[in-house]
């Protein structure tokens, strides 16, 4: 998969879809790898939610480090740092937000969360999927329900079957958007999170999904056929 068939691939979706805004394309360079030449390190330190909102509105490229990630918690979800200890032990989610009635809940919810070893991952890219000069390992779409809706009927189309995700309302678009894509292979829905939904422009009603790249042809041939009908 060339890059020239990748941005067409999300020019295509953003026509069929009728998309306000960009999907993302998403790479994780392993730790010892060198990062390609010609694309820029993000200018100030956000969170990885803020920077696919950013993405996805303003059409930038750009990769950030972990020293760029501003969530500790999200970076080290993806490979970039070593998880805070109060996030790891659920303290975070239970005594800070209290967001669940045990830490025991809340340790249990991290620690299920897909996690990539920390340290592994040295940088992220992101850019507009259409216009990426780099081919992405994840691509990151924030729509609305109806447009997940044909997605879903879209990765259907081929082979059939159901659609089996996994979500808990935490570290949405670094765990479930981007990691459980990258780290199983499979298709990421998710609801997005307090922080996500805090700090970024998503609005209530969107949604998040992370398309494996190997799955994107498939997704994209799909959408053709259930777009003309």
């Amino acid at each position: 998969m060339d890059i020239k068939e990748i941005n067409s691939y999300g020019k295509e979706m953003v026509e069929c879809l009728k998309l306000k805004t960009s999907p993302v394309a998403v790479k994780l360079i392993p730790a010892g790898e060198e990062i390609p030449e010609g694309i820029k390190k993000v200018g100030e330190t956000m969170r990885h939610c803020q920077m696919i909102d950013r993405v996805r509105r303003n059409g930038e490229e750009f990769y950030s480090l972990g020293e760029d990630q501003m969530c500790k918690g999200g970076a080290a979800s993806m490979g970039l740092g070593t998880m805070p200890a109060k996030v790891a032990s659920g303290e975070f989610y239970y005594k800070g937000l209290k967001h669940f009635s045990t830490s025991s809940a809340s340790r249990r919810t991290v620690e299920m969360a897909p996690t990539l070893p920390p340290n592994s991952m040295e940088a992220v890219l992101y850019s507009p999927l259409e216009k990426a000069s780099f081919a992405p390992d994840v691509v990151v779409l924030i729509c609305n329900p109806k447009q997940i809706m044909l997605l879903t009927q879209a990765i259907m189309y081929k082979i059939g079957g159901r659609l089996e995700v996994s979500f808990a309302g935490k570290q949405s678009i670094c765990s479930d958007g981007v990691v459980q894509a990258y780290r199983d292979g499979k298709i990421g829905i998710t609801v997005g999170c307090s922080g996500s939904r805090a700090y970024t422009e998503i609005a209530d009603e969107e949604m998040i999904i992370g398309i494996p790249v190997e799955l994107l042809s498939d997704v994209i041939s799909g959408l053709e056929k259930i777009c003309l009908n």
